[in-house]
């Protein structure tokens, strides 16, 4: 079992509305579950294993009270897929752009 410590860099999830208080237009799949944002910061709490409620200071000062979901998050986002058209219009431009500087 991990254990988070104070000071160390987490990632809290926090329900802002349970399923019963989202909109009425809301599509039926999204009234269905609560929504939930989750917030990155330092740990304020001594210690607390994932699944406990802890505190945090976000990088901004905020102070946010979530379940513990993650210690020492990565940042796993990307630009999707790559695309051949656009790979072949950059490897263009860069022989464009290298003939142009040349002259």
């Amino acid at each position: 079992m991990i254990i988070a410590k104070k000071g160390d860099w987490v990632e809290v999830e926090e329900v802002l509305l349970k399923p019963e208080e989202r909109a009425p237009q809301v599509p039926d799949d999204t009234k269905e579950v609560p929504l939930v944002q989750w917030i990155r910061g330092l740990m304020i709490t001594e210690e607390a294993t994932i699944g406990d409620q802890i505190e945090i200071e976000t990088i901004i000062g905020r102070s946010v009270r979530g379940q513990l979901c993650a210690i020492n998050p990565r940042h796993v986002h990307d630009f999707g897929e790559p695309v051949k058209e656009l790979i072949q219009v950059g490897m263009e431009l860069r022989k464009e752009i290298e003939e142009l500087n040349s002259k």
